[in-house]
């Protein structure tokens, strides 16, 4: 997840909805910078028991200001993109990397988590392909909207833009359960990765 990697997008800010069997399905929209703290707060409230995550920020007390750091700075190099797509402006969210996106910068954090943060980064660009693919850098639902789906169903925005392309998708993850959660959806794992932590790279 740490990644940061990979040309510009197409979308733009439409509400994306759907009824089915007279049930009206969530609007999904393209974020903007407005939607900012609402993604991070999301996204920090999310991961909090992420094995990446708390391999990255251990600490409990420096947790949420580190998170949302890190959060803030993938938020803020992809919303330009337009490959950030939310429900409820933020309550679900998926920050997909499009191929060929410049990498720049890197989140304001102390020396040791900027270690961890380079250590896992480091790993991951070993077993990721070498060909452009659309990647999906975070996928997350605050706690509090958990269980209704909604993580699939901004997904597949970005999965549509991957296939409009032509192109694969990639995701990461070191959290078993995960593993299963992506398969359901149509993921396959390609590789695997043992250090620093467990890390499994699926393709769709």
């Amino acid at each position: 997840m740490p990644y940061w990697r990979p040309r510009g997008g197409r979308g733009n800010n439409k509400n994306l909805a759907c009824t089915v069997g007279g049930v009206t399905a969530p609007k999904i929209t393209v974020a903007s910078v407005t939607d900012r703290d609402t993604v991070v707060d999301s996204l920090v409230a999310a991961f909090v028991k992420d094995p990446v995550l708390r391999y990255l920020f251990p600490d409990e007390d420096t947790y949420p200001r580190y998170a949302a750091a890190f959060f803030g700075h993938l938020f803020d190099k992809r919303v330009h993109k337009q490959s950030i797509w939310t429900i409820e402006r933020g309550a679900s969210v998926a920050i997909w990397q499009p191929p060929g996106a410049s990498e720049g910068g890197k989140p304001p954090l102390l020396e040791d988590e900027q270690a961890r943060v380079d250590a896992y980064d480091e790993a991951l660009h070993s077993a990721l392909p070498t060909t452009p693919f659309w990647y999906l850098g975070v996928l997350g639902t605050h706690p509090d909207q958990a269980g209704r789906g909604w993580g699939r169903m901004v997904m597949a925005e970005g999965l549509r833009r991957a296939a409009a392309d032509g192109l694969p998708a990639i995701l990461e993850t070191s959290n078993p359960g995960n593993v299963e959660f992506y398969r359901r959806a149509g993921w396959n794992v390609i590789s695997t990765v043992e250090s620093p932590l467990p890390i499994w790279i699926m393709q769709q």
